[in-house]
Formats: structure tokens, C-alpha cells, sequence
């Protein structure tokens, strides 16, 4: 353990219980222990009015002023940039330019996307198209950004919440003996310290937690697709492309074939343009046929809560929220869905957001662009008529 806690010092105050947002720390005859549960944030070390948590990190590395630059990992699937990469280059031009420093992409994999990287806001990109990158290498992975790391030192590094990121961004951070946040929300940089402030939902969502780690150095995060906004294009952007070396495979791991699960292809909740949600408020899983033809009128598709998932009124695959897809379309409606946070941390991010509620006090109201106080099985018929009418003209 690389954060450890010096029983001799340790009075049994709680501080350092309190202010752990992973509940890693727990009070055992009147003495702290630091549980398998820690993610080495650091939140705990300055709590302490005892000095009594020690950080073996610091003082191991380089100073942090050693440090710049904001690094995003931009992952690709067969040769197609994941959306994530570029809501990542949103989030970090932002991040960069209030450090004033800068904007490097990584890319592993062959792709023709390389170029659009630097026009969404990269000023480098980190890049090789070696065949033993085009698949997920868990080790190769981590072993080549680990080496990237060391050799460059950025101050940031990004990544996607996703299954390739939640796959080997700990591997990295494990073996650089850092800190990582994951199922980022919100980024931004302390004023004052000119630290990370990675916010993310805690305790099942009924709290955000901002972390901080204040002696480490890359300050790691993977944030949730579709909650950053992606930043501008310019078409005009000159950057540099920085050809890796390619390292070899351990060997350990081999891909004999890529099968894709048409199931999940069905429904595309994330690239939804248009999501038509509806919640326990429906009443019944017949009326997410009425969602269905309002969704279809306006070009989108259908979404849901998790309370209307777990009465089976809809698959799995529909759900937004928390435990289900954060979603970021141009217009999310809601119906008959109340607003509980963990539906909101998944599509608040939205552009316009329309809600549909008998209760006029339901916290979904606190998010939306519009709100109609009322009964939906009379507003979206109301609504496909007039979709209708429309289309007939």
C-alpha cells in the first residue's frame, strides 16, 4: 500500500473517514486502517491533524513543476476514433489553456482519422500504426504509455470511461504508483494550486465527490462518454504527428477473432441525435408505444429510467443514467421519469431538455430547457397529432 497510516501517531479522530469518498478508511479500536478499497486519491493525507497518513509517493518521483501538458489517450476500433476522443479534446484544450500549456493526443492502432484529432484541438499526436496495436493488448497497452509517460512527463492524462479504458488505464496508473479517478463527470483546474478537480458521483450517486491528488504526478482520470462537450473544429489547425516506436507483445494474450453483438446495435442511445425517455410514471410498459411513434416522428429513439428497466417494462440496452448510457443529445425528452440523481448524472449534458410531469416539484424540472406539468398520456398524443399535421403539410 502506498498510502499507509502510522499507528503510533494515529488518535482515532475519524477525519480522514469523513473526507474518504470511497469509504476506504475504516475505525477498528479507536485506530484508523486504510481498506483494499482505496484508489490512492490522497484526499486523506492533509486531513489529518496528526500527520499520521503517510504518502510513501512523495518524494520517490520528479518534482511536479516537471510535469506539463494535458495528455488525452484517444482510442479506435477498427480504425474509427471513438466519439469519446473528441469530447476528451474538449475537455482538455479547456484544461490545457487555463495552464497554458499544452494539448497532446495518443493514438494506438492504424486510423485515417489521425489528422482530425489536431482539428478537434490536439497540437501533437502521439501515433503508431504498428499491426500489433490495431486489437486491445491490455500490457502492450499500458506498457507503451507508461513508457510514453516517463520519457514526456505530462501533467494530465485523460481517458475514456469505457471498456478499453476501464481496461488498462489502471495498469497504467498502478505501474506509474499514481492516483486514478474514474467515471469522471466534471474537470476542472484549482485555481489556486493549479490542480485537477476530478468530480464524479459517490455512494451510489447520492453525493459528487471532487478529488484531488495534490503529490502525484500524472493526475489520472477517465471520464464518462457523452457528459463533456466536444470543442471547436478548425479546419485550419496545423499540429505535429509523433511517430511511437512500437514495442513488442508479451505473448500472454493472443486475439483469434473480433465478434460483434448485434444486439448492441439496435439501440444507439449515445449517438442519438433525438431520446424519448420514459420512467415508472407511464403506468405501464403498453405506453412506451406511444414514446416509440413520438421518437420515430422526430428521427430519434427511445430511452428509459432505471425504475421502468427494473419493472421489465424495457430491456436493459434503453436505459439511461448512472448504471445504464450517459447520453448527450440535441433534444432529451422526459416522461414520467421524477429525476433522481442518478438518472440525472446520464443526460443533463443534454442541449434541450423537455419534461413531462404530473408533479410539478419532481427534481427533473431543476434540469430542463422546458417543463409540462401534466399528464402524459394526454400531452404526447397532443404532441404526435400536431408532429403529424405537421408532417402532412
Amino acid at each position: 500500500m502506498l498510502i499507509r497510516i502510522d499507528i503510533e501517531k494515529c488518535t482515532g479522530c475519524g477525519n480522514c473517514v469523513n473526507v474518504c469518498p470511497f469509504g476506504a478508511i475504516i475505525l477498528k479500536e479507536d485506530k484508523a486502517f486504510i481498506t483494499e478499497a482505496c484508489t490512492l486519491c490522497g484526499a486523506c493525507v492533509e486531513s489529518c491533524p496528526e500527520s499520521a497518513i503517510i504518502d510513501e509517493r512523495v518524494g520517490e518521483g520528479e518534482k511536479e513543476e516537471n510535469f506539463r501538458g494535458v495528455w488525452i489517450f484517444a482510442e479506435q476500433s477498427q480504425g474509427r476514433i471513438a466519439s469519446v476522443a473528441y469530447e476528451l479534446l474538449g475537455i482538455g484544450r479547456k484544461l490545457a489553456d487555463e495552464l497554458q500549456t499544452e494539448l497532446s493526443a495518443v493514438l494506438f492502432g492504424e486510423s485515417p482519422e489521425v489528422e482530425e484529432l489536431i482539428k478537434w484541438g490536439a497540437d501533437k499526436v502521439y501515433y503508431t500504426d504498428a499491426s500489433q496495436y490495431v486489437y486491445l493488448d491490455d500490457e502492450l497497452y499500458a506498457k507503451t504509455l507508461v513508457n510514453l509517460i516517463n520519457q514526456n512527463k505530462p501533467e494530465i492524462l485523460l481517458a475514456g470511461a469505457t471498456a478499453i479504458g476501464r481496461s488498462f488505464i489502471p495498469r497504467v496508473a498502478a505501474r506509474l504508483r499514481v492516483g486514478l479517478t474514474a467515471d469522471c463527470t466534471g474537470l476542472e483546474i484549482d485555481k489556486e494550486t493549479g490542480n485537477l478537480l476530478q468530480i464524479r458521483p459517490a455512494f451510489g450517486g447520492n453525493i459528487m465527490a471532487t478529488i484531488v491528488s495534490p503529490t502525484s504526478r500524472p493526475q489520472i482520470a477517465t471520464v464518462r462518454p457523452r457528459v463533456m462537450k466536444r470543442g471547436e473544429y478548425n479546419t485550419n489547425k496545423k499540429g505535429e504527428i509523433i511517430k511511437i516506436e512500437p514495442m513488442e507483445p508479451t505473448g500472454r494474450v493472443k486475439i483469434l477473432e473480433r465478434v460483434q453483438d448485434s444486439s448492441f446495435c439496435k439501440v444507439n442511445l449515445q449517438d442519438a441525435k433525438v431520446i424519448v425517455s420514459g420512467g415508472r410514471g407511464l403506468g405501464s410498459p403498453d405506453n412506451f408505444s406511444m414514446l416509440w411513434e413520438l421518437a420515430n416522428l422526430l428521427g430519434g429513439t427511445v430511452g428509459a429510467s432505471r425504475a421502468a428497466v427494473d419493472e421489465g417494462w424495457i430491456p436493459y440496452a434503453h436505459q439511461v443514467g448512472q448504471t445504464g448510457k450517459t447520453v448527450c443529445p440535441k433534444l432529451y425528452i422526459a416522461c414520467g421519469i421524477s429525476g433522481a440523481v442518478q438518472h440525472l448524472v446520464g443526460m443533463q449534458s443534454s442541449d434541450i431538455i423537455v419534461a413531462i410531469n404530473k408533479d410539478s416539484n419532481a427534481p427533473i424540472f431543476n434540469v430542463s430547457t422546458y417543463g409540462i406539468v401534466g399528464d402524459l398520456k394526454e400531452i404526447i398524443p397532443l404532441m404526435i397529432k400536431k408532429l403529424k399535421e405537421g408532417v402532412s403539410e
